[in-house]
C-alpha cells in the first residue's frame, strides 16, 4: 500500500460527513488588492502651462553608438503640401523625361522674358526722352534762336534794341564819322584790347549783346562819356562806339554774337 501526503486540498475533497451532505470546504484567504490609479497629467493649453515644458538650462547631449544621437522638440508627422496645382502638365508624369518637353516650355519662358524686354525698352525710350526734352530748349526759346533783322529798316545813326533769346540785342547803323573815330583808338588805352575791325563785320552796321559785362543790367545806348557809346546806368560803365569798355567796373567789352550777313540789307544772328 502507497501512502501519499494528504495536503490541505485533497483533505477537504475526500471528506465527508453522513447521509451524503459535504462538509464545509476550508479554501485559502484571498487578500484583497487595492486599485491603482495613474493620474493623467494636465493638458497644456495656455501660453503659462505652455512655456513650463521650455527647458530652463542648457541642452546637453550625449553621443554614442548605442544612444541617442539627438533630441526632438517637434512633431514628424508634418504632411509636405503638394505643389501639382503650379507644375506645369508637361511635368506631372513620372514616367516621361523633362527634357523632352523642354523645348515647349523653353518657349513659354522665351516669350515672357522677350515681351518684358521690349515693355522695358520702351518705357525707358519714355524716360530718356522726357529726361532730354527738360534738358533741352523750350519751343519759345527754339522759336526765336535765329532772328532776322532787316538793316535797311534802320536809319543812319540810330540804334536798335531787338530781343533776341530773352537778351536785348542792340543793332546801330553807324555814321562814317563814328567808323573813323573808333577806328583811330589807341588799344593801349583800353581794358580789353579789341580792335574794331574785328568787332564788326561791315563797318556801317554794329551788333551787340546789350548786357554789361559787370552784374549783367542793360546799358543805355547813344550815352556815357563817349560818343555813339553806352553807358550802365547800374554801377556806371561807359563803353565806346564799338562796343569796348573805356571806364568803369566792368571787366570785358560788350559780346558780339554770331550773325551771318545773307545779302547786303539782311542779317541772321545765332
Amino acid at each position: 500500500m502507497i501512502s501519499l501526503p494528504k495536503s490541505t486540498v485533497v483533505q477537504a475533497i475526500v471528506k465527508a460527513v453522513p447521509r451524503g451532505n459535504p462538509a464545509s470546504v476550508g479554501l485559502p484567504t484571498i487578500t484583497s488588492v487595492s486599485k491603482v490609479t495613474v493620474e493623467q497629467p494636465p493638458l497644456r493649453i495656455s501660453s503659462f502651462s505652455l512655456s513650463q515644458l521650455i527647458p530652463r538650462n542648457s541642452i546637453a547631449v550625449s553621443s554614442s553608438i548605442a544612444g541617442s544621437s539627438q533630441v526632438r522638440y517637434a512633431h514628424t508627422d508634418l504632411k509636405v503640401p503638394d505643389f501639382s496645382e503650379y507644375r506645369r502638365d508637361q511635368v506631372k508624369r513620372p514616367d516621361v523625361k523633362s527634357a523632352d518637353s523642354g523645348p515647349e516650355r523653353k518657349l513659354t519662358s522665351y516669350l515672357v522674358v522677350g515681351a518684358g524686354a521690349v515693355t522695358c525698352v520702351y518705357g525707358a525710350k519714355a524716360i530718356v526722352r522726357a529726361l532730354v526734352s527738360n534738358l533741352g530748349f523750350s519751343a519759345d526759346a527754339l522759336a526765336i534762336s535765329k532772328v532776322e533783322i532787316k538793316l535797311s529798316d534802320i536809319p543812319e545813326g540810330r540804334n536798335v534794341t531787338i530781343t533776341w533769346r530773352g537778351k536785348p540785342l542792340f543793332v546801330k547803323h553807324r555814321t562814317d564819322e563814328e567808323i573813323a573815330n573808333e577806328a583811330s583808338v589807341d588799344l593801349s588805352q583800353l581794358r580789353d584790347p579789341q580792335l574794331d575791325t574785328e568787332r564788326v563785320q561791315n563797318p556801317k552796321f554794329l551788333i551787340l549783346v546789350g548786357v554789361c559785362t559787370h552784374l549783367g543790367c542793360v546799358p543805355i545806348a547813344d550815352a556815357g562819356d563817349f560818343a555813339g557809346g553806352y553807358f550802365c546806368p547800374c554801377h556806371g560803365s561807359h563803353y565806346d562806339g564799338s562796343g569796348r569798355i573805356r571806364k568803369g567796373p566792368a571787366p570785358l567789352n560788350l559780346e558780339v554774337p554770331k550773325y551771318e550777313f545773307i545779302d547786303d540789307t539782311t542779317v541772321v544772328v545765332g
